[in-house]
């Protein structure tokens, strides 16, 4: 089966209920590491009958493959409180949200940006909308769409070089707040996927990837990071899960580490871009791997 068709087939089957009138999901916030130029790649290797199954993704981030397979049942976790309560407000309020956000587009500026990420970090009485509207206006005008938080939990990133950033997309906001009626979102770790995950359930894992060389890292998305102690422990649930009967994907570097976390599961590289770099000729092709428990 081709990727145009499986990509066609997974819609289909679990659009029927999303309005016409609206585009196809996608995601509202530029996410590091964002799957959005892999799915081409990822959709061929989803398990036989997923559009049946109960979709769980355990790093959110910017939602790419969710929306991609719009399923009609989720369960989508992340350790970021400020990610899963701007999925929330849209998911719940969409329309204070693109209130919001249009009073953030109309005063957009250098020192109107810095204002908003002071208050952003500092404000405590501040609605679940207002804040989901920061959130997104900081994410798409801040430097490289990065999120960034320092050791006391605020977010550091300073304004991008954009002549005119689309700060506002009101039908993609609403498409995804059609997609996300279905959808259960927990601020949770992936560990805590061992109380809830059930067998049958499609669950894929997109972590802060294993750098792949000692200047590379990026675990600072979340306060307490990602190291090896982490990718160990989420190797553990992976195996934990697929003795459970769960349908697992995973997505990572093409590293020795990761090759030998997995190195009894099936293994399938991909070809992806590399968007954030500090060196603009670093930003090319790499591999990627992606493992499964299961033969597509």
């Amino acid at each position: 089966m081709t990727t145009s068709s499986l990509a066609t087939l997974v819609s289909a089957a679990s659009s029927a209920s999303f309005p016409s009138a609206l585009p196809a999901p996608a995601p509202i916030v530029k996410w590091a590491g964002g799957k959005g130029r892999l799915l081409s790649q990822l959709l061929p290797l989803l398990p036989p009958g997923a559009e049946l199954m109960r979709h769980v993704e355990p790093f959110l981030g910017g939602a790419a493959m969710f929306f991609a397979r719009r399923p009609e049942r989720a369960l989508l976790c992340d350790v970021n409180p400020s990610l899963i309560g701007t999925y929330e407000a849209v998911r719940d309020d969409v329309e204070t949200v693109i209130g919001h956000l249009e009073r953030l587009a109309r005063a957009h500026g250098d020192a109107s940006y810095y204002a908003v990420r002071e208050r952003y970090n500092r404000a405590r009485r501040v609605s679940q909308a207002e804040r989901a509207a920061m959130f997104i206006y900081l994410n798409k005008t801040c430097f490289n769409g990065l999120h960034r938080v320092n050791r006391r939990g605020e977010f550091n990133v300073p304004l991008g070089r954009y002549k005119n950033p689309r700060i506002i997309n009101e039908a993609a906001l609403r498409s995804a707040h059609a997609q996300l009626q279905g959808a259960e979102l927990r601020c949770a770790g992936f560990d805590e996927l061992l109380a809830s995950a059930r067998p049958g359930d499609f669950i894929y894992f997109d972590p802060p990837y294993e750098p792949v060389s000692a200047t590379a890292s990026f675990t600072s998305y979340a306060q307490d990071g990602f190291g090896r102690e982490q990718q160990l422990q989420l190797r553990d649930v992976f195996r934990a899960l697929d003795r459970r009967g769960c349908r697992l994907m995973l997505s990572n570097s093409d590293v020795a580490f990761i090759r030998d976390l997995y190195a009894d599961y099936r293994i399938d590289k991909v070809s992806a871009a590399r968007a954030i770099n500090s060196n603009a000729s670093r930003r090319g092709p790499v591999l990627e791997v992606v493992v499964r428990n299961y033969v597509s």
